[in-house]
């Protein structure tokens, strides 16, 4: 198991709260701070003292207050100690939990796993710290099917036209005008209707707005 943690947490409920749940993993030296500059700090000392961290655990938002910060949110946080201290492993605790933002945190940030807030999270967290130190990546299972379902869909330019008009206010039953007059096919409405159709079924919302909302997310439109 890890030997040394550091929690970079600004709410002292759960600083607390994952700082119980690395106690019961018996990890032997657990700090904690509120900023990002501080765990910066830290992580920079710990490397001068050669007793570094082998694992930071870290949420994405902190709460700006009357201390000014440079290193203000946990992805600039990531991203310094990428460039800048020996390898870690990294598990972001947060809310914020959209497919597109977890994804990129894995494909751009490079971190080892990512946690969810909320029900059962301290479950996962430990879960997670077990994976993560086998060298295994952890995503919290709602967010994992989520991401599996964006990778694993292959929007058609026609699919992305039709919703961009959703979005910016046109009418379903207006949008067949608009295709011919612009020569975009299949220009019908019951062709229209049926790729609308198949997309929400195939991504498992109920409306329009739903899907318009999840492109949104997704950075399809």
């Amino acid at each position: 198991m890890f030997k040394k943690a550091l929690i970079a947490e600004d709410f002292e409920s759960y600083n607390s709260s994952v700082q119980k749940a690395l106690e019961e993993l018996k990890i032997e030296i657990i700090d904690n701070v509120q900023y990002c500059d501080d765990a910066f700090m830290k992580i920079k000392k710990s490397i001068r003292e050669k007793k570094p961290y082998d694992l930071l655990i870290t949420d994405l938002s902190f709460v700006s207050d009357h201390r000014e910060q440079n290193i203000t949110n946990g992805r600039d946080l990531i991203n310094i100690i990428k460039n800048e201290s020996p390898p870690i492993k990294i598990i972001v605790f947060s809310i914020e939990d959209r497919a597109e933002i977890v994804d990129d945190l894995f494909k751009t940030h490079e971190i080892n796993g990512f946690v969810s807030k909320g029900r059962e999270d301290l479950k996962e967290l430990k879960q997670a710290i077990k994976a993560v130190f086998n060298d295994q990546k952890y995503i919290s299972t709602n967010i994992k099917n989520s991401i599996k379902t964006k990778n694993s869909y292959d929007f058609t330019r026609f699919e992305i036209i039709l919703v961009k008009l959703l979005s910016e206010g046109m009418m379903q039953k207006n949008i067949p005008e608009y295709l011919k007059e612009n020569n975009i096919k299949p220009s019908s409405l019951s062709s229209v209707e049926k790729c609308l159709n198949n997309m929400k079924e195939s991504l498992g919302v109920g409306n329009n707005e739903q899907l318009i909302a999840l492109c949104k997310d997704w950075g399809i439109i």
